[in-house]
C-alpha cells in the first residue's frame, strides 16, 4: 500500500522525515501543492477546493491512506471533506490530518474516545499556538482542544508571512525578525501576564525556524513540534487498523504542482533522497 502525504508547499517534509524514519518499510508518495501556495492566507473556500483537488489526485495515484500534513488544509477543510465527499469517491480510503496528534499531545487524550495518550507529562495551563492566518481565523486548536481539557488556556498567534519565507529559503536573519514579532505579540497578550507552560508550533514548514522559534520563547518553554508526532500516531493508528497496512519495499515518489527548480534552495535542508521531485499537472474533481 502506498501512503500519500500532501502539503500546500515543501513544509510537509518535515513531516515525510519523520514518517519514514518510524516505518523505513512502508511506500509513499508526497504531493506539494506549490503552484497554489501559500494556503495560509486564502479563503476556507479555496482551501477546501484545493485540498480536494489534492486528494483526490492522490487516491488515482492507488494512495487508500493519505495525510493531510498541511495544518491549514486539515483545519479547514478535513472533517467536510470526509463527511460529504470521502465516502462517495473512495469507500474504505482513510484521509488523516496531521493536527490530530498534535491536539493528542496536547490534552494527553485520545482524539476518538478519550484514552490517556501523549508524551507531556502535565497538560499545560497555558499554550501559545503559532499558526498560519488561516488556521487561526478556523478556531480549529481551541475549539478541539477545549473539547478535551477545557482548563487549558490557548493563546492562537497568527504568523503572516513565516510559511512563505520559509518557502523562498529566507536566511536566518529573517526568520530570527520575523518570529520575535510573533514572540512580542505573544508577551504582549492579556493572557500571558504569567507566561506560557508550553508552544505548539502548528506548521508543518515551522520545523524549519525552530532554533527560530527557541531563541524567541522563554527559556524552558515546552517546544511542540508536529513531525515526530505524527510519524507515532502514525504507527499506533496502522497497528489498529491492520486492514489499512500492507509494508512495501520503501519506494518514494515526489510531485509537485509547481517548479521543481525553484524548490532547490530550502530542500538543501532535508537529505537528499527528499529532493528529486517531479512536476505533475492536475484536474479538479467533478
Amino acid at each position: 500500500m502506498v501512503i500519500g502525504v500532501f502539503d500546500s508547499g515543501s513544509g510537509g517534509l518535515t513531516v515525510l522525515e519523520a514518517l519514514i524514519a518510524a516505518m523505513p518499510d512502508r511506500d509513499f508518495l508526497y504531493f506539494g501543492d506549490h503552484a497554489r501556495a501559500p494556503y495560509g492566507t486564502r479563503s476556507a473556500e479555496d482551501v477546501y477546493r484545493s485540498t480536494l483537488t489534492a486528494v483526490d489526485f492522490l487516491l488515482d495515484q492507488g494512495c487508500r491512506l493519505i495525510v493531510i500534513a498541511c495544518n491549514t488544509a486539515a483545519a479547514v477543510a478535513l472533517r467536510r471533506l470526509q463527511q460529504t465527499w470521502l465516502s462517495a469517491r473512495a469507500p474504505g480510503a482513510r484521509v488523516l490530518g496531521v493536527h490530530v496528534p498534535l491536539v493528542e499531545a496536547i490534552t494527553g487524550t485520545r482524539w476518538r474516545d478519550g484514552a490517556a495518550v501523549g508524551p507531556m507529562r502535565e497538560r499545560p495551563r497555558r499554550l501559545a499556538v503559532f499558526a498560519t492566518p488561516r488556521t487561526v481565523a478556523s478556531r480549529a486548536f481551541t475549539t478541539e482542544i477545549a473539547l478535551r481539557a477545557p482548563t487549558i488556556r490557548v493563546i492562537e498567534i497568527a504568523c503572516p508571512g513565516l510559511a512563505d519565507a520559509i518557502e523562498a529559503n529566507a536566511n536566518d536573519e529573517t526568520l530570527d525578525r520575523l518570529v520575535r514579532g510573533f514572540a512580542d505579540r505573544l508577551r504582549d497578550h492579556p493572557d500571558v501576564r504569567d507566561g506560557i507552560d508550553a508552544a505548539a508550533l502548528a506548521c508543518t514548514h515551522y520545523p524549519f525556524a525552530e532554533s527560530a522559534f527557541r531563541r524567541a520563547l522563554p527559556p524552558g518553554t515546552d517546544l511542540l513540534l508536529q513531525p515526530r508526532l505524527v510519524a507515532a500516531a502514525l504507527a499506533d493508528y496502522l497497528a489498529r487498523n491492520p486492514d489499512l497496512d500492507s509494508p512495501g519495499t520503501g519506494r518514494l515518489r515526489l510531485l509537485t504542482s509547481g517548479d521543481p527548480a525553484r524548490l532547490d534552495g530550502l530542500l538543501e535542508r532535508l537529505p537528499a533522497s527528499l529532493r528529486q521531485f517531479e512536476r505533475v499537472a492536475l484536474a479538479s474533481p467533478a
